[in-house]
């Protein structure tokens, strides 16, 4: 019966094609934009994550800077307001794995014929394993080397492929600042950070060469960040307050002045984005949905129509034996298919919709099956509650008042 049911809907929806095409026109919009919107809100979510991830795990970062000093209030990273003697006071604070000060400056650095303006960061060789970055070729420099700031560089895979192209930079020389430095490594590929950032363009040098060679005797034991470790995520706020303190005891900050530097817990900004993120994708998602409504009064108003114009054929249906039951049903299983018609042709869109976006904005908008579900059971949802009143209208004609029309 249900067969017979379907193949009839089908007949009638192929029977009026211009008009079956213009009434589903507002649930294929209203997929599409919601697919699509929800593509997109998952892609920066994942994008978010996956910057904040790169930059390690369980961790907090002291900047200096965002100090109000003479009047004037400076941001973080702007200030020489940390020392390597603050990198051994949070050394040895509890629950604290390890601590990497590092510093970093943008400079032009020449091989050869070929130059390339990059980011220098000097850090010590805990730096890589708090940062859970390796190299995917050579070594990273050693403890020996940072003491006696020896001229070796690691370089990230953008600046290999500016300054040596198709040539092994292994064992080559680079220039910064009129200083030669030997590459001992090349950085694993991390590719895009959030914002478009290229996190391959990056040149790694023992912390205090950098401080020595590149920065001068002003900045000499000044350093810009410190990446700290901890040993588990529940003890981040802990440590996050108890460096705070110690840090504002050894700048000597009485209660009056604010910090002169700024310490933040990567674990909440992930937390904070995620939930921003996850409330703009929604309410994308609510303003691509409004399509959805505007499609289901569609399908509600040529329902009604079709209702207008089958009267007699009711009519004919309820003479012979049909029952109101399967009179409602005819209609509710029209008015099904053109919203899951329009559903699929949506989604169709929205996916490929997607595909396109995730080449201009440069990260990833994959449709999960998720939504792709809840699209469907959306659509299905509108079929039947917008369908219902004319199925219903149908239902309840009179045999003899049907035939008569």
């Amino acid at each position: 019966m249900i067969e017979a049911m379907l193949a009839e809907a089908w007949s009638a929806l192929v029977a009026n094609r211009l008009r079956s095409a213009l009434t589903m026109l507002g649930m294929i919009i209203g997929v599409a934009a919601v697919i699509l919107m929800l593509a997109i809100g998952g892609g920066v979510q994942k994008e978010v994550a996956s910057s904040i991830a790169g930059l390690g795990s369980n961790m907090l970062i002291v900047t200096a800077g965002s100090g109000r000093q003479g009047g004037f209030m400076g941001g973080a990273g702007t200030g020489a307001t940390l020392r390597l003697e603050d990198a051994d006071l949070i050394q040895r604070l509890d629950h604290v794995v390890a601590v990497a000060p590092s510093t970093s400056l943008s400079a032009q650095v020449v091989a050869g014929p070929n130059n390339w303006a990059t980011q220098i960061t000097g850090a010590p060789p805990s730096w890589f394993t708090v940062q859970d970055w390796r190299p995917a070729e050579g070594r990273t420099y050693s403890d020996m080397e940072e003491r006696a700031a020896a001229r070796v560089a690691l370089i990230g895979q953008s600046v290999a492929d500016n300054l040596f192209g198709a040539n092994d930079p292994m064992g080559q020389s680079v220039r910064i600042k009129g200083t030669s430095f030997s590459i001992i490594g090349i950085m694993a590929k991390r590719g895009q950070g959030f914002g478009g950032m290229d996190r391959d363009d990056i040149i790694v040098v023992p912390l205090t060469t950098a401080l020595r060679q590149l920065q001068g005797n002003f900045f000499r034991r000044s350093i810009r960040t410190m990446s700290v470790s901890v040993d588990a995520s529940e003890n981040l706020d802990d440590v996050q307050q108890h460096a705070t303190e110690a840090l504002r005891r050894a700048h000597k900050l009485d209660r009056a002045t604010p910090d002169d530097f700024t310490v933040t817990n990567l674990t909440a900004v992930t937390d904070t984005l995620s939930t921003t993120t996850a409330a703009i994708s929604a309410l994308l998602a609510a303003i691509g949905s409004i399509s959805l409504v505007v499609g289901g009064i569609g399908i509600m108003n040529i329902m009604l129509v079709s209702v207008t114009e089958r009267t007699r054929e009711i009519g004919i249906r309820m003479a012979i034996g049909a029952s109101r039951a399967a009179i409602r049903l005819q209609f509710l299983l029209e008015a099904l298919m053109l919203s899951l018609l329009g559903c699929s042709i949506g989604v169709l869109i929205g996916t490929g919709g997607a595909t396109a976006v995730s080449g201009v904005i440069g990260f990833d908008t994959s449709v999960t099956l998720f939504a792709v579900l809840v699209a469907f059971g959306v659509s299905a949802t509108i079929g039947v509650f917008f369908g219902w009143y004319p199925a219903t209208r149908a239902a309840k004609l009179s045999p003899i008042e049907a035939l008569r029309s």
